[in-house]
């Protein structure tokens, strides 16, 4: 597939490289591609600068917004929560209109200090503002419930022996996105519905954020245990 990937931090180098090492034809997008292949300082979690990162990774292009969309079936939004809108917004509705779009970012508010809240929270959702600002998308929230490591190598814990959840209205969408989810190795994958439901997915957040500052590492995830 033809995989746009918005989003060149932490969350949008891992699913890039692991959707290339899947066979898929992967572009990132960005704002301004030159000023972003020319950064030679550590991302903001100690990450090799993104020159060398990209000049590791030749199967992976980069683009502008609307560029990387414009071709693309499948849009991933891995942008920082706040900026998510704006970065879509730029790729342009018509570019985004009919694809798959998924959405993994949290809506993280740091105004008040940390750890930070959400904003939207508990009557509606990022994953429901992105719908609605782009109504021809197809919207499925997902992966956004644990760190980048795991989103593209579940296996590396407990062997995979974790859940994912998947929201979305287009039940074609959501089948799509299921069969990503399980190439990149994720075996517990649970409907929870309709867009509206992506309010319960980023409301872990907070939970996840407590987690790891009680664990001190990031390298957990939920497994939902039911019968039958």
């Amino acid at each position: 597939m033809k995989i746009a990937v918005f989003g060149t931090g932490t969350v949008g180098r891992a699913l890039a490289a692991a959707f290339t090492r899947l066979g898929h034809e992967v572009v990132l997008g960005t704002r301004d591609p030159g000023e972003t292949a020319a950064r030679t300082t550590p991302d903001a979690m100690g990450g090799p600068p993104f020159n060398e990162w990209l000049a590791g990774h030749r199967g992976i292009r980069l683009a502008t917004f609307p560029e990387a969309a414009g071709d693309s079936e499948v849009v991933v939004n891995a942008t920082n929560g706040a900026a998510s809108l704006g970065a879509l917004a730029a790729a342009g509705e018509a570019r985004l209109a009919g694809k798959v779009l998924v959405d993994v970012s949290n809506p993280l508010d740091f105004s008040q200090g940390m750890p930070p809240v959400l904003n939207p929270v508990n009557t509606e959702s990022l994953g429901e503002r992105i719908q609605r600002s782009f109504p021809a998308a197809r919207v499925v929230k997902t992966l956004n419930t644990m760190n980048a490591g795991l989103m593209v190598d579940p296996r590396g814990l407990a062997d995979g022996e974790h859940s994912v959840f998947v929201s979305g209205d287009d039940t074609e969408a959501k089948n799509v996105v299921t069969g990503l989810l399980a190439e990149l190795g994720h075996r517990d994958i649970i409907d929870l519905g309709d867009i509206t439901s992506a309010r319960g997915a980023e409301m872990v957040l907070p939970l996840w954020l407590r987690l790891f500052g009680a664990l001190g590492t990031p390298d957990f995830n939920f497994k939902v245990v039911r019968r039958g």
